[in-house]
């Protein structure tokens, strides 16, 4: 539980904007409020950490109902001692209609889940539903409870904490504690657009201080792009090669999206994909930075769910119809230029590397005789691969050959950027008619 207990009328004044709000339906275990918060319209229910009943869970489903109505945006804040079990099936029913209605308004107005105390069973089942997670560092989420799974000889170290829920990707953001977290679900709220049809926030123009970095690390590169301070990571505990961020670039809302130079496992992939479904569900433009190995060589990692999630990423990326810029920053080869770097606009830097397998492994193909012919080897292999780079794949080659829309020195990359999202704010892609895809999942 939080260690600084706050109340449901402390949640809401601390969340909405001057701490006014119009409260909605009766009291009891939960509390709705319509305001805002961080200049955006938004719809709140907060629990206590009572019992919740049948009418309770009625109450959260009419107020998502409500929100879909108007296109406007919701936060839950999570802490409940359960459900008050002698309602029986009123319960289950009532449970299955607030499911339903949480999956019938996602992808149409923002739904951030704020786990502030205890979150267990069907209630940790709607929290992972939300497009966003914020969890206090010493609340509880879980499906089976702790003692339940320690009895049944399945101890696992500090479970059903944030750190866990961090570490399986379903905690999208750690916060200190319950202040700290409603802070920052207002200013997630101020980042999402407000429904499905609304454009990308908008903010002031504060240019950053840092410059594309020398020595690639992917949330160097993310901060080189992003307005100053305002970067909010995401599902910083999991996936830890990829950074996923929302943030704005030039004063407008933005994903962006960068890789770090060693391999991408399944968790990495499951990272950006959740990422980029996100940003497409609300046409927040998505920007990618690709400099990576490639997915990890590793049948162990293929028969986690390694090749399935690579998939899905590629067909993802393929599928969004927000507009997309990548930054190629340094390796894009075969596979993850296929599922990263196809974009609207595709912006090279000096030192890119765009090709269809690695330059190393081409030249020992197409240079073979001259190679063996060497007096060394390895030596041979590494100049060929050198100037393979050079000639056939770096930035100016990728250009030419169409794989790239530019290529720009890394002090231009920002200005680059931000001209790319100038050029596809008006982006509109109509798809051919169907139920949906079925991408792997």
């Amino acid at each position: 539980m939080a260690s600084k207990k706050l109340g449901k009328d402390e949640i809401l004044a601390a969340f909405f904007d001057e701490g006014t709000y119009t409260g909605l339906f009766a009291d009891g275990a939960v509390k709705a409020a319509y305001g805002c918060a961080g200049g955006q319209p938004v719809y709140a229910v907060c629990q206590c950490g009572e019992a919740v009943c049948a009418k309770e869970l009625d109450k959260t489903a009419a107020v998502l109902e409500m929100a879909a109505k108007t296109g406007t945006p919701v936060v839950t804040f999570y802490d409940c001692a359960g459900a008050k079990l002698e309602e029986g099936l009123d319960l289950l029913a009532a449970n299955n209609k607030l499911a339903g209605a949480i999956a019938n308004i996602s992808g149409v107005v923002p739904q951030v889940a704020v786990v502030l105390g205890v979150c267990g069973g069907s209630a940790a089942l709607n929290a992972a539903c939300a497009d966003l997670c914020v969890m206090a560092k010493d609340a509880q989420l879980f499906l089976t409870a702790p003692f339940t799974s320690d009895a049944a000889g399945d101890k696992v170290e500090n479970a059903g904490s944030a750190e866990l829920a961090a570490k399986a990707g379903v905690a999208s953001i750690l916060a200190e504690d319950a202040a700290d977290a409603v802070a920052k679900a207002a200013q997630l709220i101020a980042l999402l657009p407000s429904n499905n049809l609304a454009g990308p926030a908008l903010f002031d123009v504060q240019a950053p201080k840092a410059n594309f970095p020398a020595q690639y690390k992917a949330a160097d590169a993310a901060a080189a792009l992003a307005d100053e301070g305002s970067l909010v990571e995401l599902f910083g505990g999991f996936g830890k090669n990829v950074y996923t961020a929302l943030a704005a670039v030039n004063g407008s809302a933005v994903g962006i999206a960068a890789t770090e130079a060693s391999g991408l496992c399944h968790n990495c992939v499951v990272k950006l994909s959740r990422f980029v479904r996100l940003c497409d569900a609300f046409s927040i433009p998505v920007v990618t930075v690709v400099n990576t190995n490639g997915f990890v060589p590793s049948v162990s990692d293929d028969v986690a769910g390694g090749i399935r999630e690579a998939a899905r990423l590629c067909a993802t990326y393929a599928d969004a119809t927000t507009a997309k810029v990548a930054v190629v920053a340094g390796k894009a080869v075969g596979p993850v230029y296929t599922a990263l770097a196809s974009a609207d606009v595709t912006i090279a830097l000096p030192g890119a590397v765009i090709a269809p397998v690695a330059p190393e492994t081409a030249v020992t193909i197409l240079y073979k005789d001259e190679i063996d012919a060497a007096e060394s080897i390895p030596a041979a292999t590494k100049a060929k691969a050198a100037e393979y780079v050079k000639n056939v794949c770096g930035a100016e080659a990728a250009v030419a050959a169409g794989l790239a829309t530019m290529a720009v020195k890394a002090d231009e990359v920002r200005g680059a950027v931000a001209s790319a999202l100038d050029m596809t704010a008006s982006k509109r892609v109509q798809r051919l008619p169907k139920k949906h895809g079925n991408m792997a999942l």
